[in-house]
């Protein structure tokens, strides 16, 4: 065992320690024997192949047992998240100071000066790079937020822990905080009582600016001048650079959540002017404090007079007017909103005040007091503005035709819904090129429409720089941009907001070509961007509607056909990535997923999601998200600057035969068998998730449908609950043996070596394979579903082993992921952990569905869905 795994399962079994002391404590020391015992069982189960007395012991459990024996499986794999995820950090930290770590971008430049780019491309691609990263709240957090603070500090105290010449006395001390730590969580209960509200999960999403990323960006620019100075003469990058910035749909996403009102949004954007003006004033706070130096140049002498402390003149002016902010932002958020005559609207007056003092500091020689907290506060205000995150609205196409038809019938001209593509195009563009207003004064809409009217005459009231961009979900045609912009000029919008088309189905992304081609032939459309086009591909829906395999190939050709579009057109493109925390809805890492795009279709410029348990497994802490961001950077340059050679024909036309064969296979079971849905609900959690209170967001976008009905994120819950995870391979099986018939199994290993986008298909799909368990799967359908419906499940099962078998055949491996040794020991280490939880929730299942009203069982359910979450390392 290397001392980097000793070290982790040191503590895993420090804080297992912990955690059974709190139980033995609580519920004595029989308690934690029957734990204990279940995790033997468990252990012995994986061992031998054979779980029948894990089974057995759990199925003797008692009602009042369940729910404590839940609780402990589920926060002992909490706690084993916190010890990887620490490990993580101690790692990267050793590494650095042995000289071996390696950094992502430094290894690029290394990499472009060998192929003889200069140090001002170099410096050019960084500043003209444009990266958001947009913080969505779906599926939230599984784990409550007041038990993320706790497993914060956890992480705190190891880090105290793991120090070489720690002294006997020191030791005792941070032990015995991890003991109270772990004692307060497990009396803390898991499962919310009530769902948060939209403005609870953007108040989780600017928690985690505040606690790690307001602290990880300047750190991460200070790598950044560090790996540039190597090639350049500056020694520091420029000031305004901000390469990546921070958006978020919480607050502003109301597709299918009724929750999302418009003054819902208003209150968020105040709430992110009011908390980055409080950071602002923190850290200006603390400069004043520090900033006594009297000697300073002619131009800050010439803006402060005769002040005897220059600096802090100037500090306490901005902290000041900074504070005038935050007392507006308040009162604003309270209704009673104050003039905003001396507030910060923009933040170009404070980066100026604060370039004022910083070039003043070089001037006089105090070059190292400049590059300290204050260049930090520099970098700050350059990426997240007066606002921390620019909110998009998002809403679906057929709400903007509602409205609009209400308009139209209003008039006596007929219904807009009804209404051919051109004729809506007629009447959109003569509207906009109108003088006159379109919207009626004595008119009285349903709640429906005026909520579509508010939200635009929001966005009108409201500051520009509050909003990024307003997302059409749905989006089928040329005439659902154009209803966007009619509706943005009739409500008073007076800049030109970016409109950007989501393009979720196979047949849409497919269409997006030629829908944007129409827009760009429009004149009036044309002005409008400015030579700006961004366009949202979404990764979700397309895989529940077609699979995996179609989805991922049908947006690969999206994109390229976008990219050759706009690139005719002299438009610069901007692609939003929908991605999702899993497999099955685009996850996985993210510099992979950016080098695996089609070349060209990157160019400096990208948009993409961030979602739920993701945000903080990426951004939560510190040290990991100074990395995550170092390989956002890196990957968009270097598929910017040095981009993947373009794939073979022969190479794109079995990729052509292998979706289609894969789409047919995928549609005939979840569509055409007849036993599908029923079987689907009988054997996974998915009717019971609907009282797991994860989002604001309803499960369903309708009550009453069926799986087309249900979105991507409880679909792919469900079938990650029971580890048969289907979304994310259903029809790879008869896609792969397709491809392996015809012939092209050398062909398809080649794909795999030399095409980034193939490669990390295959990888993905490696990954998410091992962690299917079959076995648990058919134990699922034993205890729940009717015997008339298990020849469906025999038939997926042999379906996930015949895909398992391909890859493991085509990348030349003895087990699953056999070259990802980390993940490989996670998922090892964690299954005889998650395995009661899966034994555990089928019987619960089993009983929740005999008497509804059982409240242990309910709870304990709950418990295990979280758990399984925790332990799988994602919901949705």
């Amino acid at each position: 065992m290397s001392d980097r795994q000793a070290s982790l399962r040191e503590n895993v079994r420090l804080l297992g320690d912990c955690l059974g002391e709190s139980m033995s404590n609580h519920l004595g020391e029989g308690f934690l024997e029957k734990v204990e015992n279940i995790r033997l069982l468990s252990k012995d189960g994986r061992q031998s192949g054979d779980s029948a007395a894990l089974i057995q012991a759990l199925e003797e459990l008692d009602d009042k047992e369940i729910v404590p024996v839940a609780r402990a499986f589920n926060q002992f794999l909490n706690l084993s998240n916190i010890a990887e995820q620490y490990h993580r950090v101690h790692r990267r930290r050793t590494n650095e100071s042995l000289g071996v770590y390696h950094n992502p971008v430094g290894d690029l430049l290394a990499r472009l000066d060998k192929q003889n780019f200069t140090a001002e491309q170099m410096i050019d691609s960084l500043q003209s790079q444009s990266i958001e990263l947009v913080l969505t709240a779906h599926p939230t957090e599984v784990v409550r937020r007041s038990l993320i603070r706790k497993y914060d500090n956890i992480s705190t105290e190891l880090e105290a822990l793991d120090k070489d010449n720690i002294l006997p006395l020191e030791e005792t001390k941070h032990v015995r905080r991890l003991k109270e730590i772990i004692t307060q969580a497990w009396h803390t209960d898991e499962i919310r009582e009530e769902r948060p509200t939209p403005v609870d999960e953007a108040k989780w999403g600017f928690a985690v600016i505040e606690q790690s990323l307001w602290q990880a960006v300047p750190r991460f620019f200070r790598q950044l001048d560090e790996q540039f100075s190597e090639f350049s003469k500056e020694d520091r990058l420029p000031l305004d650079l901000a390469p990546i910035r921070f958006a978020t749909w919480m607050g502003g996403d109301r597709d299918g959540n009724p929750n999302v009102t418009h003054t819902v949004t208003k209150e968020v954007t105040l709430l992110a002017r009011w908390m980055a003006a409080d950071l602002y004033i923190k850290d200006l706070n603390i400069l004043r404090s520090e900033f006594s130096m009297t000697q300073c140049n002619a131009a800050l002498r010439e803006r402060v007079g005769d002040s005897a402390q220059p600096y802090r003149e100037v500090l306490r002016h901005l902290e000041n007017k900074m504070l005038a902010t935050k007392n507006w932002a308040k009162a604003s958020l309270e209704g009673k909103p104050t003039t905003d005559d001396d507030i910060f609207l923009d933040i170009q007056e404070l980066t100026d005040d604060l370039i004022l003092c910083y070039q003043s500091l070089l001037d006089c020689g105090m070059k190292v007091i400049a590059n300290g907290s204050l260049l930090d506060l520099i970098r700050c205000a350059a990426t997240f503005g007066a606002t921390l995150v620019r909110l998009d609205v998002r809403q679906d196409a057929s709400r903007h035709i509602d409205a609009l038809s209400a308009i139209t019938r209003f008039y006596g001209l007929g219904d807009y819904a009804e209404w051919d593509e051109a004729s809506r195009q007629a009447f959109l563009l003569t509207e906009l090129n109108s003088k006159r207003p379109l919207l009626p004064m004595e008119w009285t809409p349903t709640a429906e429409v005026k909520e579509v009217l508010d939200t635009f005459k929001m966005i009108s009231n409201g500051q520009q720089n509050s909003f990024g961009s307003y997302v059409i979900s749905m989006a089928s045609a040329p005439s659902d941009v154009l209803a966007v912009a009619l509706m943005l000029k009739e409500s008073g919008v007076t800049f030109s907001m970016r409109i950007v088309p989501l393009f979720e189905t196979l047949a849409d992304l497919d269409n997006a070509e030629p829908i944007i081609e129409q827009l760009f032939s429009l004149p009036w459309y044309k002005s409008y961007i400015n030579g700006q086009q961004e366009v949202m591909i979404g990764y979700s829906d397309s895989a529940k509607d077609a699979g995996q395999i179609a989805a991922t190939w049908g947006q690969y050709r999206a994109q390229e056909a976008l990219t050759r579009l706009c690139k005719k057109h002299g438009i610069h493109l901007t692609l939003f990535h929908g991605r999702g925390g899993t497999v099955g809805r685009g996850g996985g890492p993210a510099h992979v997923a950016i080098l695996s795009q089609p070349p060209g279709s990157v160019n400096g410029a990208i948009r993409v999601t961030e979602q739920g348990e993701m945000i903080r497994f990426k951004f939560g802490i510190p040290d990991i998200a100074v990395r995550s961001l170092e390989l956002y950077c890196s990957a968009v340059m270097e598929a910017s600057l040095i981009p993947a050679e373009l794939p073979k024909e022969e190479w794109r036309a079995i990729m052509d035969e292998m979706a289609e064969v894969g789409m047919n296979q995928y549609r005939s079971i979840v569509r055409g068998h007849e036993d599908f849905v029923p079987y689907f609900r009988a054997t996974t959690p998915e009717q019971e998730l609907a009282k797991l209170p994860l989002g604001s967001r309803p499960a369903r976008r309708r009550s009453d449908g069926g799986v087309e009905s249900l979105r991507a994120i409880p679909w792919i819950f469900a079938w990650m609950q029971i580890r048969l995870m289907l979304p994310a391979w259903l029809g790879a099986e008869s896609a792969l043996q397709q491809g392996v018939e015809s012939g092209n199994l050398e062909k398809l290993r080649e794909m795999h070596k030399k095409w980034p986008f193939f490669g990390a298909y295959l990888d993905m799909l490696d990954m998410v394979l091992a962690k299917a368990e079959p076995e648990i799967a058919e134990y699922y359908e034993k205890r729940l579903v009717g015997e008339e419906l298990q020849g469906l499940g025999r038939l997926l099962r042999g379906k996930l082993k015949q895909v398992s078998e391909l890859v493991k055949m085509l990348k030349k491996q003895e087990r699953l992921i056999e070259d990802n040794k980390t993940i490989r020991q996670s998922i090892d280490v964690r299954n005889p952990y998650i395995d009661p939880l899966h034994y555990l929730q089928a019987e619960l299942l089993y009983r929740s569905r005999k008497d509804e009203d059982n409240a242990e069982v309910n709870k304990a359910l709950m418990i295990t869905m979280a758990g399984i979450a925790s332990g799988m390392q994602n919901t949705g």
